[in-house]
């Protein structure tokens, strides 16, 4: 049976490349996991980003009671160097049956988000199959901030299967304090506002 992490190298490679990252982090490890209420922050690529990670949730039961499957969690990025903001959805979906392939990410009202497709493991195919995916939603800043109350992302699979996640408001509103005290303590990230979607 597979490992579980939070964030392994491979996990942060996606949403980096997406603020400008081209290379493979080298020094990346994967953090401690954090306080159950908690937003973590940690330095990656050698001080050029700085990653938040919130509080995992369950979407559902784990995967034959192991800690540390099926959960979500709000992740973000801070590029250091010119304060470009990235906010991910990040999901652990591990199942049973036929492989689901989860492609795609809207939110209750429909306007369509950028899926992020991380990984996918076969876990064992002895007595039928079990699958292992790991995938995102990228979420505008705006979205986040105007969402208080909280967020519905519902995502679709190739299989037709489709699964709501919904994130409490106090989730996004403990996510948003982090990365506004890093843009505060860092003139850099405080003067460049994130890029409008």
């Amino acid at each position: 049976m597979r490992t579980y992490r939070l964030l392994a190298p491979a996990l942060l490679i996606a949403p980096l490349v997406a603020l400008g990252g081209c290379g493979v982090m080298a020094d990346a490890t994967a953090p401690s996991l954090p306080p159950a209420n908690a937003v973590t922050q940690s330095v990656e690529q050698n001080g050029r980003f700085l990653a938040f990670v919130g509080p995992r949730r369950q979407h559902a039961a784990p995967f034959l009671g192991v800690p540390g499957t099926n959960f979500y969690a709000l992740r973000s990025w801070i590029d250091t160097r010119n304060g470009e903001t990235a906010h991910q959805l990040y999901v652990e979906d591990s199942y049973f049956g036929a492989e689901r392939n989860w492609d795609a990410a809207r939110d209750v009202q429909g306007q369509k988000l950028k899926f992020v497709p991380i990984s996918k493991n076969e876990i064992t195919c002895e007595n039928g199959c079990s699958y292992a995916e790991e995938f995102g939603a990228e979420l505008p800043e705006p979205l986040l901030r105007a969402s208080p109350d909280g967020l519905g992302v519902v995502f679709s699979a190739k299989s037709g299967a489709q699964k709501t996640i919904a994130v409490p408001g106090e989730l996004i509103a403990r996510q948003l304090a982090a990365v506004d005290a890093a843009r505060a303590s860092r003139p850099t990230a405080a003067v460049v506002p994130p890029p409008p979607k």
